[in-house]
């Protein structure tokens, strides 16, 4: 936050009985999270995004109408009051926006639903212009035609020059740059058949990508090129040491700012994954998009990861993760809570330190 206060924005499923938006102030000795305010905003804010000057938010309405909202933060001296929305919400035109992120003046949203992926531009004060023109699936998605398109997360590359897009249906990564205001793929990568991406999260060196897959619980390693606005599947690990009980549901993956450690969440299991970095992932010797899957800790680390332990989300049905300066933040869905970890700088281990409830907890946002 530009004014000095660090805070955190929680969001929840409303229809579920979530409380909407959270803000929660942040300890930043321990981590630890103390409500503030919440605001009821647009139905269903599942997903939350802050402007680089941290004085916006923006949230989906993950409805089968779909709309995003931008709300003003308020500053340090009025942190107890909760944010304001700047104005109505404005549609996406796309059924079920479960993600979204800041990409060129525009908000980009990942609609689940209709599967495209649309944009909302931003004015100078960081409300939202009533319009937005989105880029919808091919007429043969992916590699499994046979598959509806499911888009489930959009963010840009470390370079800001791309915006990715994860599409859990179709098992397919897009690449896309803006024309005109509108998305513009650039070119759609096959995954393996059946993984199921779900989320995606950059290396800080801009050249690697971790793809978490919902359904088979594995990570699928990646080339990233920024010049060229190419992804290269390179292998595909575990993020469980054994076979799971039952469906997975990998949902959430980090990166450690420092690039050292990858941490991944899963629901059915309720734990979190540590892997350690190990090297650079052109050493991986299987290749994702063939079939061929790298099991076991040894191959784990030929894709540059190494599986070092999985500990209890500290909750039930773990959707997503977020690292904030040495914490890590989950929020527990069903058990209604963001329980909070501090981590080890030497192993990547967090280890608990606390939590706080929220119903149906979706998303965690530290400014």
């Amino acid at each position: 936050m530009t004014d000095g206060g660090r805070r955190a924005f929680i969001g929840s499923f409303t229809t579920a009985g979530g409380p909407g938006i959270v803000t929660a102030a942040l300890a930043p000795d321990d981590g630890a999270l103390t409500v503030l305010s919440t605001v009821n905003g647009p139905p269903d804010p599942s997903c939350l995004a802050l402007s680089p000057d941290g004085r916006t938010l923006y949230t989906v309405s993950e409805t089968d109408e779909g709309a995003v909202a931008a709300f003003r933060v308020p500053g340090a001296g009025n942190a107890g009051h909760p944010p304001e929305q700047t104005g109505p919400a404005v549609p996406v035109h796309g059924d079920g926006p479960t993600h979204l992120c800041l990409f060129a003046g525009h908000v980009l949203t990942a609609n689940y639903g209709s599967g495209s992926v649309t944009a909302v531009p931003v004015r100078a004060d960081g409300s939202l212009a009533r319009s937005a023109s989105g880029v919808f699936p091919p007429t043969a998605p992916g590699p499994r035609p046979h598959r509806r398109p499911h888009a489930h997360q959009v963010q840009p590359d470390p370079s800001g020059r791309w915006a990715v897009g994860v599409d859990l249906g179709t098992d397919s990564v897009g690449v896309y740059t803006l024309a005109d205001g509108a998305p513009a793929r650039h070119r759609e990568v096959a995954l393996r058949p059946g993984s199921g991406p779900r989320h995606l999260a950059f290396h800080p060196d801009g050249t690697r990508a971790y793809l978490l897959n919902e359904r088979s619980p594995t990570l699928t390693v990646c080339r990233w090129d920024a010049a060229e606005g190419t992804l290269r599947p390179l292998a595909e690990i575990p993020v469980l040491p054994g076979a799971p009980s039952g469906d997975a549901y990998p949902s959430g993956v980090a990166v450690s700012p420092d690039g050292r450690f990858v941490w991944t969440a899963t629901r059915g299991e309720d734990v979190l994954s540590v892997f350690a970095v190990e090297q650079g992932p052109d050493h991986a010797g299987h290749s994702a998009t063939s079939g061929g899957t790298a099991g076991g800790e040894g191959a784990a680390g030929t894709a540059g990861l190494r599986l070092t332990a999985t500990v209890p989300c500290g909750g039930h049905w773990p959707r997503a993760l977020t690292e904030s300066h040495g914490f890590l933040y989950v929020a527990n869905e069903r058990s209604g809570d963001v329980t909070w970890f501090a981590v080890d700088p030497d192993t990547g281990m967090p280890r608990r330190r606390g939590s706080i409830p929220v119903t149906a907890a979706s998303c965690v946002v530290v400014g």
